[in-house]
């Protein structure tokens, strides 16, 4: 069974909609909205194990989400603008979490945020909003190394067996991540580059 772009059906073609309160989206939502619970038993509580869980129910809901959209024709305009988002949002949320509480350091938390800001700031200046890309594979595989790699390096801080080894397991996952989110924001960084200059030239002779 594949995991990228599953649910699509071969030769099936997808039209974006306009819809907005599609399972996809409702299921978005649900996923950002496990961060505040995220942050509240992290911090709050220290309670890592169910913080644990919170994680792996927010993993599991962007692949669901994604599944549910291809397979039952549910694409929409909305969510293929709000999917990504709401994963970066989440991802430095956490991030952000974990770095207070002495699970990681500040350079975790740079090498996330460096390229979605350099990415941001292109964005805003050429289309003053969201560039409306679609996202690559090794963007998708860069946000399954990183949902797969920050709920073990939680799962590291319990008082049970085998901590080591799933330390060293969250670090190739994330390592692999953080390298993988260097070389998405790169390829994204030259599609809006492209994108925004054929924009600018089009507005130039439309003028």
């Amino acid at each position: 069974m594949k995991f990228i772009n599953a649910g699509a059906r071969p030769g099936q073609r997808h039209v974006d909609s306009d819809a907005v309160f599609t399972i996809p989206n409702i299921l978005t939502v649900v996923r950002f909205m496990g961060v505040p619970l995220f942050i509240w038993l992290v911090l709050g509580q220290k309670e890592y194990a169910l913080a644990t869980i919170v994680l792996v129910v927010m993993g599991s809901t962007d692949w669901v989400d994604g599944y549910i959209a291809r397979r039952f024709n549910q694409t929409s305009r909305l969510g293929r603008i709000m999917d990504p988002i709401a994963d970066r949002m989440a991802l430095i949320a956490v991030a952000v979490t974990l770095v207070i509480a002495g699970v990681v350091e500040w350079w975790y938390l740079t090498a996330l945020v460096v390229p979605d800001a350099i990415l941001m700031a292109v964005s805003l200046y050429y289309f003053h909003s969201h560039p409306d890309l679609p996202v690559s594979r090794i963007g998708k595989i860069r946000t399954a190394l990183l949902l797969v790699g920050t709920p073990l390096l939680v799962l590291a801080r319990l008082p049970i067996p085998l901590t080591e080894v799933y330390f060293v397991a969250a670090w190739i996952f994330l390592g692999l991540g953080l390298l993988g989110h260097w070389v998405a924001g790169y390829n994204y960084f030259r599609a809006i580059i492209c994108k925004g200059r054929l924009k600018l030239s089009n507005d130039g002779g439309r003028g």
